[in-house]
């Protein structure tokens, strides 16, 4: 049994941080692909989207934390 850790560069702000592949917010990027956002851009973004009426993003708290294996 085993772990995975992802390490990857934030699609808002573009630095790198690491995740779990299978619960990291993500959003679309112009090519429709899936993109990971790091969580100081998520906690960014919140009080905007909400000031917008727009729902917050969430995140799993094993978001930013490796995964078994078994997940992927």
């Amino acid at each position: 049994m085993g772990y995975a850790l992802v390490i990857g560069s934030c699609c808002a702000c573009g630095k790198p941080f690491s995740f779990n592949p299978v619960r990291v917010p993500s959003a679309r990027d112009s090519t429709g692909e899936r993109q990971p956002i790091c969580k100081g851009c998520v906690d960014r973004a919140n009080p905007e989207r909400i000031a917008k009426g727009l729902p917050p993003i969430t995140y799993a708290a094993d978001a930013y934390t490796f995964c078994d294996e078994g997940e992927l």
